[in-house]
């Protein structure tokens, strides 16, 4: 990366191109991506421990720990995303399209079946389990209830 694009981008953040120098350390690490944070702030702890302990403060207020922070930097969720909507984009092929759609149906009702299933299963084990509850509560003694009913006059 040349220090002209670099300058250029550091001033397109302010209107007159002035940046303090902070801002524009700021504005240069952004650039870099989150590698460039990471070994600043390792820098700071090796050479002075509060900066590396204040960089690590300012990263985390202004969320520069995670990869969507940084638009290079976020290949991996990029490919995701561009993996999910092509699932359903069409291909050009009428006939595989029509195959494709029909076999994604079909997946997404045994889904629902397999997903009904696992309910019933856990609606059953978790009858079973008041049934046992409720029986085992039956057969042990209850304090008061060991009295005699009262008599009637």
């Amino acid at each position: 990366m040349n220090t002209s694009s670099t300058a250029a981008r550091v001033q397109a953040y302010v209107p007159g191109g002035l940046l303090s120098w902070p801002r524009r350390a700021e504005a240069w690490l952004d650039g870099h991506g989150r590698k460039a944070w990471i070994t600043a702030m390792v820098l700071g702890f090796i050479f002075f421990w509060p900066v590396g302990l204040a960089l690590v403060a300012y990263m985390t207020m202004t969320n520069r720990w995670s990869k969507t922070m940084f638009g290079s930097t976020c290949r991996k969720s990029r490919r995701a995303e561009w993996g999910a909507h092509r699932v359903y984009a069409s291909s050009g092929n009428s006939a595989f399209d029509a195959y494709k759609a029909e076999t994604l149906r079909r997946l997404e009702d045994e889904q629902a079946a397999f997903e009904g299933f696992l309910n019933r299963l856990r609606e059953a084990k978790d009858k079973q389990e008041f049934d046992a509850f409720m029986a085992d509560r039956a057969r042990t003694p209850r304090p008061g209830n060991d009295l005699p009913p009262p008599a009637e006059a």
